[in-house]
């Protein structure tokens, strides 16, 4: 498409965007609904269009040329983004539930489920050099083991049995040879002259299968005809991408090429510009700056008799001048700042009635909200929407009416860049005029007031002494002496830092589940399909790491827990979370650290690397596999000498240390949650999601797409409905194992004239226990026990008590009649 569509795309995009924002932000609040689920349809449909939005923004990013308006485009998709983690978070408080079904909402808006898939952005790809030094480091550490060499050394004996028994070999297969050879002799010989009738009954017999090879040959070909052109089969030539899809993606990875370009230019302007501007406009800045500030102490002086207190810089310095105010207010402001201050440090020395405040003001807020719940579901107050707002004014204010026909290859404009460019150099220079005028105001004090310079000189010493005394102390850095390789090398070398599989969050196979909203209307609780997993991980895990302001502004999440009968997938979703994020790996699964940094001050060493090198190499995964041995309620006999809850009481604490400004996230695996301690558990993961065995869709997908990337073809001697419902409570990792066993290189030479069946995949696949039913009742029931899960059982019991009454009343009625 043309660089036309795409800015008409992404005016579509804002104009659905200001219909939202003007329905978010109206000039009268909402009143609260007290209906629970017209609550959640409302904030469905939301959610749905922002999706929406967060689809069309994202291919517009990537395929935008223009560099000015790609930084437009992408601050709003990271708005969008985080206004999509926001409703989503919403939707979890208000439904228990960390999978949603909205297959209404879908139908009202007339999409398809694959419309309801959250795209990773493109741009989150940007990572490479990263890798290379963790690659290099790898080359570095490696062993390299030596061969085997290809001659051993025998004696004589031994040299003479080998000889031997190939020799024997030999001659045996010669004699075979020999004996086939005569039995085909004889056979011939034996054999009398066959007669005209013998003749003719031998043609009639290779006539008959001829022509009914034949025949089968036609219906199949009209069969398969036939089912094309009533829809139910994909005819093969759509199969294969068409020339025009080719020549689309050709295009694209051109559009891409030109960008980098466009964006090469840009910098290189903007470096030149700023330059100029330095030199030109640095010192007609610099002087007006300096005549606006001396008016105002020329102004103070005249309000108030006396020079006033130059701002700090923590306030802004002599920005807070630029202002459209008076001097009087801006003293009013200045004096109202120190009367604060005053009163913060009276407060620190009472600290025991903060505690009692605190009580009571957390009493309140409780009171707040069972009022609030009593009186009806308000939103929550979002940190992304006056962003959005702002985005969207500078869309419609700027980009929506300009002009851009003499623009034809869209390439950055200069006067923007100065505009941009300008502030940056006021800023810079407003500091250097800050310490300049604060000089001239101090010898302006000595030179008027003699006896209050001493005093003001006095005050700004306590006031610096004060503002240092209020700094919180740093972390100790137990390796400060160390440089980031020297940590990465060490790291590696311990196997602690790895490198993620090359997959794909895309190649986590999965269907969606039809019946979610149907179940649920019946009050059955349905298990999620692998396609809510992967969509729910995309949210969590993939779009915070992904984005810095996405990840500072939006509810932190700092360790997931990903729980599941084994083969499901979870080990490959940390690998898919690294790849699609670009972020590093780290190990420290209990079976991993086994042995490793003994002792306490080892493993404060080792947590402490490992937190310090992902920190500064962020984003960053830190994985835990067999999550439930790090806090068993009974340590087994044969793991004891392995030490698994050696980390039980020093992660939980590295855990607190991460902000909003780290991505970094831990991820724990576990088949077993059931041997681990719920509570302890539940306080390390702020996130638990459960993934199921694969539901009948998921289980078709998986078959068919698995053995095609095999190397197999799925033809219609494949019988995959069938297999798919033999192969129930199965997992993906069993299926895999089994197609490798008979999908080999000899069966894929064999396929053309011995097509694949699904008889020979049930021997290998009855060797494997499948996951059983009670294994996932299991789950479910220990699920039930989480936080959120009593949650939503609370919530169900609340709702069969109100219906109860509801019962009765008619029951009642009916008795009546």
């Amino acid at each position: 498409m043309s660089q036309r569509t795409y800015n008409q795309l992404w005016a579509d995009a804002q104009l659905e965007l200001s219909r939202l924002l003007t329905e978010e932000l109206p000039a009268e609040p909402r009143r609260p609904e007290k209906d629970r689920v017209v609550f959640f349809q409302r904030l469905a449909m939301l959610y749905v269009r922002y999706i929406q939005i967060f689809r069309q923004l994202e291919e517009v990013y990537d395929q935008v040329v223009h560099p000015q308006k790609r930084k437009v485009i992408r601050a709003t998709l990271e708005g969008v983004i985080g206004r999509v983690l926001e409703l989503k978070n919403e939707m979890v408080e208000k439904e228990f539930s960390e999978y949603h079904y909205m297959d209404d909402v879908l139908h009202d808006f007339k999409l398809t489920p694959a419309d309801l898939e959250i795209p990773i952005p493109r741009y989150f790809k940007e990572l490479q050099e990263r890798k290379t030094m963790l690659t290099e480091i790898l080359k570095m550490v490696e062993v390299t083991e030596s061969p085997e060499p290809l001659t051993k050394d025998m004696s004589q004996e031994e040299a003479i049995k080998v000889i031997q028994v190939a020799e024997r070999a030999r001659q045996g297969r010669l004699r075979a040879k020999l004996n086939q050879e005569s039995r085909n002799m004889n056979r011939m010989y034996s054999t009398k002259d066959p007669g005209a009738a013998a003749i003719e009954l031998a043609a009639v017999c290779i006539q008959k299968v001829w022509r009914g090879y034949i025949q089968r040959k036609r219906v199949k070909i009209a069969r398969e005809k036939e089912m094309i052109f009533l829809g139910m089969v994909m005819d093969p030539k759509y199969q294969v991408p068409c020339p025009a899809v080719i020549t689309a993606q050709a295009s694209e990875a051109c559009t891409r090429i030109k960008r980098e370009d466009r964006n090469a230019d840009y910098q290189k302007s903007a470096v030149a510009v700023t330059n100029q501007l330095q030199d030109v406009e640095g010192l007609d800045m610099s002087k007006s700056m300096k005549d606006q500030i001396r008016q105002w102490f020329i102004e103070c002086r005249d309000a108030t008799g006396s020079f006033p207190d130059y701002p700090d810089d923590e306030d802004g310095g002599s920005a807070l001048l630029f202002t459209e105010k008076t001097p009087m207010q801006l003293l009013e402001e200045i004096a109202a700042k120190k009367e604060e201050e005053a009163s913060n440090k009276s407060k620190g020395q009472d600290k025991k009635k903060e505690k009692e405040k605190k009580e009571k003001g957390k009493k309140d807020k409780k009171k707040e909200n069972e009022e609030e719940e009593e009186a009806g579901l308000k939103m929550l107050p979002s940190a992304f929407l006056s962003h959005l707002e702002v985005e969207n004014k500078t869309f419609v204010d700027f980009w929506k009416t300009r002009n851009e026909s003499r623009n034809f290859h869209q390439r950055h404009e200069v006067e923007l860049i100065k505009e941009e460019k300008r502030k940056v150099i006021e800023a810079k220079i407003r500091v250097q005029v800050d310490e300049q005028m604060r000089q001239e105001l101090a010898e302006l004090k000595l030179a008027v007031d003699k006896d209050k310079g001493g005093k003001t000189k006095a005050n700004a010493k306590k006031k610096k002494g004060s503002k240092s005394g209020k700094k919180k102390k740093k972390e100790k850095d137990l390796t400060a002496d160390r440089t980031l390789e020297s940590l990465c090398q060490e790291l590696v070398e311990q196997g602690l830092l790895k490198l993620a599989n090359n997959v794909r969050l895309q190649d986590y196979l999965g269907d969606y589940n039809y019946l979610g909203t149907t179940l649920r209307q019946n009050d059955i609780e349905p298990m999620p399909s692998l396609w809510d997993v992967r969509q729910v991980l995309t949210l969590y895990a993939i779009l915070p790491l992904g984005s810095q302001p996405v990840h500072e502004k939006a509810t932190l999440i700092k360790a997931i827990l990903l729980a599941g009968p084994a083969g499901v997938g979870k080990k490959m979703l940390v690998h898919a979370i690294c790849q699609e994020t670009g972020a590093n790996l780290f190990d420290l699964s209990p079976l991993n650290t086994a042995g490793k940094y003994p002792g306490k001050s080892g493993l404060a060493m080792m947590l402490h690397m490992v937190f310090k090198v992902a920190r500064l190499l962020q984003p960053s995964v830190i994985w835990i596999g067999d999550a439930e041995k790090m806090f068993y309620k009974k340590v087994p006999k044969e793991v004891k000498e392995l030490d698994p809850k050696r980390l039980k009481k020093d992660l939980p604490k590295s855990l607190k240390l991460i902000k909003g400004e780290d991505r970094v996230l831990i991820v724990g695996t576990t088949k077993d949650p059931l041997s681990a301690d719920i509570k302890a558990l539940c306080k390390m993961y702020s996130k638990i999601l459960l993934i199921p065995r694969p539901a009948y869709g998921s289980r078709y997908i998986l078959w068919k797409q698995l053995i095609r990337k095999q190397g197999g073809d799925v033809t219609s001697a494949l019988d995959l409905s069938s297999l798919t419902k033999i192969s129930d409570g199965y997992t993906p990792g069993h299926m895999v194992r089994v197609i490798r066993s008979i999908v080999t290189k000899r069966r894929i030479l064999q396929q053309a004239n011995r097509p694949l069946t699904a008889a020979e995949f049930i021997a290998p696949l009855a060797k494997i226990y499948p996951v059983f039913q009670t294994e996932e009742d299991a789950l479910k029931n220990w699920y039930a026990k989480t936080p959120l899960g009593k949650k939503r059982t609370k919530a169900a019991a609340e709702k069969e008590e109100e219906q109860a009454p509801v019962k009765s009343k008619d029951a009642k009625k009916k008795a009546k009649k």
